[in-house]
């Protein structure tokens, strides 16, 4: 094996345990929240709301709620990993060691998309509990999924380069990433609103996101998955691209 696939390796299996050694702080608060999500929106609203498009209410919510803890948990771990190895400057022996800047970079990627699959994977199986769950296009579902968290890991990196204090690490997740997945059709359908905010409503790439993965669960959409899918997958390379050019340039990475 060589140098550089065992560093990669090493690096991304620190990345991993890192997450998988602490449950209470990665999977129990998303356990949780979901859990009031599909007790409050799926439940008692669910009851008043019925159905939209010919879909149960709590069934509707489901591929949303998946986005949302997926997407927001990888780019919370790959932000939070950056940004705290620059804070206590352990990623120096990073930097230091003889991965190439694709392999870093790939390492702190492909291991917090692993966090956000795994954290959909629960939102998933806490929707069992309270609904039947199907995969009507599995293909569909499991490309949307990997393109998504390791889209929203990539974005991880760079808001880890980005943020100078751990204020910045809160604003980028809370006031900008989830009200973007809120806007973003979970809750509700575009056929819903007027027609202004309809076309308004497509410039949120998290439209996208949720009716794709949606889409792999139940079958239905309001945007084409396939033009959805090919537009995220070049997104995503290009976002990586630029994490490896700003790791090669040491933006953010040393002083």
């Amino acid at each position: 094996m060589s140098v550089e696939r065992t560093g990669f390796l090493a690096l991304l299996k620190r990345e991993v345990l890192r997450f998988v050694r602490r449950p209470r702080n990665t999977f129990v608060p998303p356990f949780i929240t979901n859990v009031l999500y599909f007790s409050v929106f799926g439940v008692i609203l669910g009851e008043r709301i019925n159905e939209i498009a010919g879909v149960p209410y709590i069934l509707f919510i489901l591929p949303g709620l998946i986005v949302l803890g997926a997407v927001s948990n990888a780019f919370e771990n790959a932000s939070f990993s950056i940004f705290h190895g620059r804070w206590n400057r352990y990623i120096e022996e990073v930097l230091t060691s003889p991965l190439s800047y694709r392999s870093m970079v790939g390492a702190y990627v492909l291991s917090s998309a692993t966090r956000g699959i795994f954290v959909g994977a629960l939102v998933a199986v806490i929707g069992v509990f309270f609904t039947t769950v199907g995969v009507v296009r599995p293909f569909y579902l499991i490309a949307f999924m990997l393109v998504i968290t390791l889209l929203f890991a990539s974005l991880g990196v760079v808001g880890g380069l980005w943020a100078e204090d751990f204020d910045d690490l809160t604003m980028m997740n809370q006031f900008i990433l989830r009200p973007l997945v809120f806007f973003g059709g979970v809750f509700y359908s575009l056929n819903e609103l007027p027609a202004t905010l309809q076309q308004v409503s497509l410039l949120n790439p998290m439209i996208y996101m949720v009716n794709g993965v949606r889409y792999g669960f139940l079958g239905v959409s309001e945007v084409d998955p396939n033009m959805s899918l090919a537009v995220l997958v070049a997104l995503t390379v290009a976002v990586s691209a630029v994490n490896v050019a700003l790791f090669r340039r040491g933006y953010g990475l040393t002083d």
